[in-house]
């Protein structure tokens, strides 16, 4: 059976497979990632370690701690943290690398981490940006690092994957951003939403890697899981430019307990990269992709993003008519920060001044960037034209630290997010652009274009592809797993119901909140008459994205403690489903059904009690109403486990 790349990358971290079993999207499976990061919140995930039990790290090799986020706050409370997660590293042999080395994704990459062709996770959604080297980077919530520290696995289901096909080239002086932000403007509809994205065509070749990992590492805002690149000569090249870096700078920084051997670094050397280059893994020929989105990149042109919104894009010619007045301009994180992007900065700033009354601040993505672009001139450049610098790590892109947007004021940012507040005030206006946009609006003191360029409109288009009919299926069912679960529907048509309709945020910090005092307050601020029409065993049909917005595992475990049996939805959010899930309680995607229902009951009326009961077959992944059958994606032994056990921490439990 053909694969994807990203599915034959699963194939090679999956465990506990059927003989014989080839990963296709929609599997449920355990997952052994080669890494887990975590950052700041290392703090976090040390206390769900301790409190399941676990004394000791499964594999000290797989995780991996960066501290990046609030390293500009050298309070007493910080600094305690910082040394509380580096004494934990120390003590389980974990690889470590203190505040002031730069953005975990970033040493993910420069460290080897991140290598292509094998898949790494990150308690952090910008995990995508591995993918501009061709590994699958995919974000976990906390409970599931904590998992994977106690037992070197997780569940993972394979998500529908896209083909992104880039053909052409890019005009002089536009760049990897320039085209990310056009993707999110043209296809702003969830187009992707919770996809992985696989990118190829003949425009990939004229991508440099860092502008790969700019577009990888904003495929999060574009609504994705991972944006994946092809491991390619340019991918090769510049895995062999690093390992020359490396074998020059000696190991200085690689932690000490980290496994290289005779002087080499443990990952980034020549025996691994000569590995890849005669084996890397590619999608076969005929492998299916649920959609295919296809950008000419010849059409591309340097376009802004928001304000306040990363899927709405202004052409810079047109919005330089606008007159958009700037008070701060920022060259920081993990998007736009390395030497290419400081480089461009530099070269648009070239012997003039910023602006008066205009802040510009500049952060390297890593100490290792920060080095090579002084290295260069370029951040000498950008410091006499009045920059501030910011030390390697998180900031003002995360609301930290000095620098951030003020009441009212507007700022330019080559960040990947411009939410409103997300940068300071929540008053305040945030545009995104490219390195060259920045810099040149720091210049102007507006918006303003870094060239001249040939103007015109970004072609691109989407194809859906019909879905592969597979024959009958038929799963194998774990002891204590159900054969078959039967409910009346109770349909809840809206789409995107967020985590505050389902479970109000005023109540999430309400620590002893009783299951039926959480049972009582459900759906509240969606519909306050769920729960009078709502009984035990009833199972909610809900719309597409259901459960978007904050983690708040409350949102899944409130409708259980309700007595809900599963929920069935066009679609969910991938935080929502995980939270659900580690929690012991089935979410399934069912479209056809949610389209059945929407004919039946329409959009009026927020909750119905439809009087439908659904029978649901597991063995068959079959729902039945009547006489209409509706399959669905089989729920694998991986899901199982945890309904069974009572959700991932008692699965840990039962693993250590």
């Amino acid at each position: 059976m053909p694969q994807t790349l990203i599915e034959k990358i699963v194939q090679k971290h999956a465990v506990g497979l059927e003989p014989g079993h080839i990963v296709q999207y929609g599997d449920f499976i355990s997952i052994q990632p080669a890494h887990v990061m975590t950052h700041d919140n290392t703090g976090a995930v040390m206390g769900k370690f301790k409190a399941i039990g676990a004394s000791k790290m499964a594999n000290p090799r797989q995780p991996v701690f960066t501290l990046d986020h609030n390293v500009q706050d050298k309070s007493e409370v910080n600094l305690k943290k910082y040394a509380g997660i580096e004494a934990f590293g120390m003590k389980m042999g974990v690889d470590f690398y203190p505040a002031g080395r730069g953005i975990g994704h970033q040493i993910m990459c420069e460290e080897g981490y991140a290598w292509p062709g094998t898949m790494a996770v990150a308690s952090d959604s910008h995990s995508n940006m591995y993918g501009g080297l061709g590994c699958l980077g995919s974000p976990v919530v906390r409970t599931d690092a904590a998992a994977l520290w106690a037992t070197g696995k997780t569940w993972w289901q394979v998500p529908p994957v896209t083909r992104v096909e880039l053909t052409g080239k890019l005009q002089k002086g536009v760049t990897g951003k320039d085209v990310i932000i056009i993707l999110c403007g043209l296809f702003n509809n969830d187009e992707i939403l919770n996809h992985v994205l696989e990118f190829n065509g003949d425009g990939i070749s004229g991508l440099s890697v860092d502008e790969r990992l700019s577009i990888a590492n904003m495929t999060t805002e574009w609504g994705a899981l991972a944006g994946v690149f092809p491991i390619d000569e340019v991918t090769i090249a510049w895995l062999g430019n690093r390992a020359k870096f490396i074998n020059n700078r000696g190991l200085e920084g690689v932690p000490s307990d980290s496994d290289g051997e005779n002087g080499n670094h443990p990952r980034m050397n020549a025996q691994r990269i000569e590995a890849l280059q005669n084996n890397p893994l590619k999608a076969d020929e005929d492998a299916f992709y649920t959609k295919v989105i296809q950008l000419n990149l010849c059409s591309v042109t340097p376009h802004i993003s928001g304000p306040n919104h990363v899927k709405t894009m202004t052409n810079i010619i047109d919005a330089l008519e606008q007159n958009i007045k700037i008070d701060k301009a920022y060259l920081v994180s993990c998007v736009n920060s390395r030497v290419e992007d400081l480089s461009e900065a530099a070269n648009t700033i070239k012997g003039q001044k910023i602006a008066a009354g205009v802040e510009f601040y500049i952060a390297a993505a890593s100490s290792e960037v920060q080095a090579e672009s002084e290295k260069r001139g370029d951040w000498q450049i950008l410091i006499d034209a009045g920059a501030t610098p910011l030390p390697p790590g998180c900031g003002p892109c995360i609301g930290l630290g000095v620098g951030l947007l003020g009441p009212g004021e507007v700022g330019i940012s080559a960040t990947n997010r411009n939410f409103k507040g997300r940068m300071g005030d929540p008053t305040a206006e945030a545009y995104l652009a490219s390195p060259s946009i920045v810099a040149a609006s720091a210049i102007a003191g507006k918006i303003a274009p870094p060239f001249e360029f040939d103007n015109q409109s970004p072609a691109g288009n989407i194809t859906e592809n019909e879905k592969q009919k597979s024959g009958e299926s038929s799963v194998s069912l774990l002891a204590g797993f159900p054969e078959k679960l039967d409910g009346e529907i109770i349909f809840c048509y809206q789409d995107n119901l967020n985590t505050d309709g389902i479970y109000p945020g005023k109540y999430t910090y309400i620590d002893d909140f009783t299951p039926e005092q959480m049972s009582e307050v459900v759906m509240e601020n969606y519909d306050p008459e769920f729960r009078k029409i709502v009984e035990k065993g009833d199972i909610i049909v809900g719309g597409n994205n259901f459960g978007t917005g904050s983690s708040r595992e409350q949102a899944a475990t409130s409708l259980m403690y309700k007595g809900i049996q599963m929920v069935l939805a066009g679609s969910f959010s991938q935080t929502y489903k995980r939270n659900a899930i580690n929690n012991g309680f089935l979410v399934i995607e069912a479209p056809d059904l949610l389209s059945d229902l929407r004919k039946e009951f329409g959009n009026n009326i927020l909750s119905v009690k439809t009087g439908w009961t659904a029978s649901v077959y597991f063995q068959q992944a079959l729902i039945i109403i009547g006489d209409k059958q509706y399959p669905f994606n089989p729920v694998g032994k991986a899901a199982q486990e945890l309904i069974v056990t009572g959700g991932l921490e008692n699965w840990v439990k039962e693993h250590i």
